[in-house]
């Protein structure tokens, strides 16, 4: 229990020092959800789950190397589990943005058309 409480005070403590590029990502992603709000839907939301997946794929394989460690060194299951959900964190960070961004420029989705076909 002690590992998992360690590894959400030290995912705080990041999250504090990068709080204006978190604070600025936030607004970008309401202004976008403003801007697309009628053209929200689940056709798009689908479509934004490939940018996630890709994104949490790649960050699995790559964030060790990007903290100077590396998949050899993961021994311990809570390295395993920290790698997963920051990795799923991040994919599912890129699905957020991906949606409306997607919905808005989607041909099908002018006036709202996917939003009464799902």
């Amino acid at each position: 229990m002690y590992e998992i409480w360690l590894g959400l005070n030290i995912f705080y403590e990041i999250a504090l020092t990068i709080w204006p590029a978190l604070l600025a990502l936030v607004l970008a992603w309401l202004a976008l959800l403003l801007a697309a709000r009628r053209r929200l839907s689940v056709r798009a939301l689908r479509g934004a789950l490939v940018p996630g997946a890709l994104v949490a794929l790649a960050l699995f394989f790559t964030l060790p190397a990007l903290t100077q460690s590396a998949l050899s060194n993961m021994g311990y299951w809570v390295d395993w589990a920290n790698l997963l959900a920051m990795a799923l964190g991040f994919g599912a960070a890129a699905a957020l943005l991906a949606w409306p961004a997607l919905a808005l420029w989607c041909p099908r989705c002018q006036q709202g058309a996917c939003a009464a076909r799902g």
